[in-house]
């Protein structure tokens, strides 16, 4: 869950669905990573 082993996977006493509530909506880093990678050049071109 969310890209990093034991990130939540690892706390004790957590339930699957406590695990999948916790894990919601979000952004994985690699999600974030490839976002960065595609955005961050536009961004830099419109601002010079």
């Amino acid at each position: 869950m969310m890209g990093i082993p034991g990130h939540i996977t690892a706390v004790p006493g957590l339930s699957r669905a406590d695990r999948l509530r916790l894990a919601g909506n979000g952004v994985i880093p690699q999600q974030a990573a490839a976002a960065l990678r595609y955005l961050l050049p536009r961004l830099l071109a419109e601002s010079s």
